[in-house]
């Protein structure tokens, strides 16, 4: 299949399949004698799983260990050690994400909403200087 094919199929665009090719997260392509690329369906298979994986949260890093993982077919305690790493790295996000929430739902709340621009809480947090001490 040539390209916009597996793009169609993998539901993913053409310059992101160049882009994991140049990556190596997918095999490179067999060339047909007019120069262009030629997938098989192990691509779209791949490519799914790339998908999948970072709608997951799963950097392109990871996943090329996990790929590698999955092609040494072995114990699947590493898989599991990844996916526990991908939570807890989640989990933090969700926690910093919860503290800015926190301190941008304070400053909301301090705001009034009216009046000049110089009295508001918001503007002042945010051109707030560092100190150095």
């Amino acid at each position: 299949m040539n390209i916009g094919t597996l793009s169609r199929l993998a539901q993913v665009p053409v310059d992101t399949i160049r882009y994991y090719e140049k990556l190596a997260l997918i095999p490179p392509a067999r060339r047909s004698d007019g120069g262009y690329r030629i997938y098989a369906e192990q691509d779209v298979q791949r490519l799914c799983f790339i998908r999948r994986a970072k709608a997951l949260g799963f950097t392109l890093e990871e996943i090329a260990g996990l790929l590698e993982l999955s092609e040494q077919r072995e114990d699947m305690a590493e898989v599991k050690a990844a996916a526990l790493a991908r939570i807890a790295a989640i989990e933090g996000k969700i926690t910093q994400l919860q503290r800015i929430r926190d301190a941008l739902a304070g400053l909301v709340e301090a705001c009034p909403g009216h009046g000049a621009l110089a009295q508001c809480p918001i503007m002042a947090a945010l051109a707030e200087e560092v100190r150095h001490d």
